[in-house]
């Protein structure tokens, strides 16, 4: 167990290696309560979401959901999130734990007319099923009371008079559901989701294997990938700015950027022989310069050597551009890769 923005949580349960393989090729279950649910509501909520991300949630039917930023006034991430639109004039926005203080403050200070918000985050807890078999597991659990909402929809389900949201989303890169329900419902839930996907050979997992998967897939990780610092379009992620759409907070900077051009972009690598596992802030050289830091790192279990993501310049941040990465005292070769490092859906049982 370890603390992880506030929360205890655990690291692994039958090992990382292990869980990583289990969400790959069959299931896994995550306790992801330490992230937290803010919800948007009334005439203005649309507009006002829409000043502050980067994103066009202008796009968003009832049931439907996406990935976005928030960002400071120079353009750098404050958080990564994914915000939901549950109801006509209803939205609830999934944040990072170590960003709910900081998010909702910076939110509720640029707060207009018409709007009601509040942090819930106390109020539910989370679990995330990912894997290939997650839709099997899904119907199984409904037994047609409901029908699974596609990718990057929600879906309002009531268990034993509760209100669950059930999405089609995940930080695996596999198919999967996140789950968010009232907070005393926790334990029942979990315990629920085990007992049923023991049919599945369903297993529990932590951080651990978390990071490695969502590493594998180059998703970013806040706090280390993004930053205040670090601007979506640098960290590769222009698909989730809209630059066409009104005003929104950091919109004169990326413009600027996009127009001027990047000095850095974050790329993943791959280490080209055997070493320890790269981890973040390892220095990155090519020749006898330094050039960047690891923002992240591991050994990934299904390509089962290091990987990692830096921000390297411009001119070096090629597919197949070859570096070296100073690893306990030693440089040893990797190469810029394309994303993703690992297809979804192709790792072998």
């Amino acid at each position: 167990m370890v603390d992880f923005g506030g929360w205890s949580m655990p690291v692994q349960y039958s090992g990382i290696i292990d869980e990583h393989n289990a969400v790959r090729s069959n299931l896994g279950i995550f306790d992801i309560s330490h992230m937290g649910q803010f919800f948007a509501e009334g005439p203005g909520a649309l507009a006002w979401l829409n000043g502050l991300l980067t994103n066009n949630v202008e796009r968003l039917a009832v049931g439907e959901c996406q990935y976005t930023f928030l960002l400071n006034d120079g353009g750098g991430v404050i958080d990564d999130l994914i915000v939901y639109r549950i109801g006509e004039e209803n939205y609830l926005l999934v944040v990072n734990a170590g960003k709910i203080d900081e998010d909702f403050a910076w939110m509720k200070s640029h707060l207009a007319p018409g709007v009601d918000f509040q942090n819930r985050s106390a109020d539910f807890a989370g679990l995330a099923v990912q894997g290939p078999r997650s839709a099997q597991l899904f119907d199984a659990f409904f037994q047609g009371k409901y029908s699974r909402p596609a990718r990057n929809e929600i879906l309002r389900a009531v268990i034993d008079d509760e209100t669950y949201f059930i999405a089609r989303t995940g930080y695996t890169g596999e198919d999967g559901f996140e789950v968010f329900c009232v907070a005393n419902r926790a334990v029942k839930s979990w315990n629920d989701i085990l007992r049923k996907g023991a049919e599945f050979d369903i297993k529990p997992c932590g951080l651990g294997a978390r990071d490695t998967l969502r590493l594998e897939m180059c998703y970013p990780l806040n706090g280390s990938d993004l930053l205040p610092d670090t601007t979506p379009i640098e960290a590769g992620l222009s698909i989730f700015v809209d630059l066409q759409k009104p005003n929104f907070i950091g919109k004169d900077a990326l413009t600027k950027q996009r127009q001027e051009g990047v000095k850095r972009r974050l790329v993943p690598f791959k280490m080209t022989e055997t070493c320890p596992p790269p981890r973040s802030h390892y220095a990155v050289y090519k020749g006898d310069k330094k050039i960047a830091e690891t923002t992240s790192g591991t050994l990934s279990p299904t390509l089962k050597v290091g990987i990692g993501m830096a921000y390297i310049p411009t001119e070096f941040a090629r597919i197949n551009e070859q570096i070296e990465i100073e690893i306990r005292g030693r440089r040893f070769p990797a190469t810029i890769e394309k994303k993703p490092l690992h297809r979804a859906g192709t790792a072998s049982n």
